[in-house]
């Protein structure tokens, strides 16, 4: 790729945050922390699918960084809206790309561990091979693809199993842990798969950690995860010990699950270029995890 992704953290910068409603968007609004102004923009202020339209208004905006925190993340029902999942986390992307490379500004997007086939059982390191199994991992590998064709200055961040506060405040939002806290409480028998194995992280964590990286940044990719690994089914019990929250729960296997999209069995994302930067010092899943439950309940 030509040039640095490099974003600078000169006094005056405009960075434009767009979902910045959503789970990490919201999570990336509050710890801006950067020299400059912040503009975030929810689906209402900028449709991605409008290409026209986004390109429009990126250009009225002026901005040096642009972050995309928008995505279709419907894991198994990508296999039956291929189109759909395409539109958002590909075609979509590569126009804001191209969009921001035409104002010379920095391109920020969020991918995912999904994109490797998970036959490795050591983290995976940004140089790895993507190999997704399914259609939502695909839609990703192909709008990391297109980002790094058509600006110049992309920086690409690879995440897993997110979780953050705007995932617990209704309106049809949430993530794993609010979904399972959620059936648990409705005293729902569960089946939670336990051969499956990720490093899930807190939106908050990422976020603080996106906006120190970006002025430093010194490859197109990096891998962004809370510390250490787990399956989904201790990720579930750890989740309900900390809420203090009963639950019958029973391990299974992916294949006893039988969800519809096929998924890694083992997706954890190794921090080579965070640790090139010195900055692979993000606690570990089970603190973030800890710290998550706090301030939802304290949120309530």
């Amino acid at each position: 790729m030509a040039g640095s992704p490099r974003a600078g953290g000169a006094a005056g910068g405009r960075f434009v945050v767009i979902g910045a409603t959503g789970q990490l968007g919201s999570d990336l609004v509050r710890s801006f922390d950067r020299p400059g102004e912040l503009i975030p923009l929810g689906s209402r202020d900028l449709d991605v699918l409008d290409a026209a339209g986004a390109r429009s208004t990126l250009a009225n905006l002026r901005p040096t960084v642009v972050v995309n925190a928008t995505a279709y993340n419907l894991v198994d029902r990508a296999e039956e809206e291929r189109p759909r999942a395409f539109a958002l986390n590909a075609e979509a992307v590569g126009s804001l790309a191209a969009a921001c490379h035409s104002l010379g500004a920095v391109f920020v997007h969020f991918s995912t561990d999904y994109v490797f086939d998970g036959r490795k059982r050591t983290p995976y390191v940004e140089s790895d091979a993507p190999a997704p199994l399914g259609v939502y991992g695909e839609s990703k590998l192909a709008g990391e693809r297109l980002a790094l064709e058509r600006c110049e200055r992309t920086v690409i961040f690879r995440v897993s199993g997110l979780f953050g506060i705007a995932g617990s405040s209704g309106k049809g939002r949430t993530n794993f842990v609010e979904t399972m806290l959620r059936l648990a409480q409705e005293g729902k028998p569960l089946r939670v798969v336990a051969d499956q194995v990720l490093g899930p992280s807190y939106t908050l964590d990422i976020a603080r950690k996106v906006w120190v990286v970006l002025p430093k940044a010194a490859h197109s990719i990096y891998h962004l995860t809370s510390g250490g690994q787990t399956s989904w089914y201790d990720f579930a019990r750890r989740a309900f010990g900390l809420a203090g929250v009963t639950a019958d729960i029973t391990p299974v296997t992916a294949a006893e699950f039988g969800a519809r999209a096929p998924r890694p069995a083992y997706s954890v994302l190794g921090h080579a270029h965070l640790a090139a930067l010195g900055e692979d010092d993000l606690r570990s899943w089970d603190a973030a995890l800890a710290a998550y439950i706090a301030e939802r309940s304290a949120s309530r």
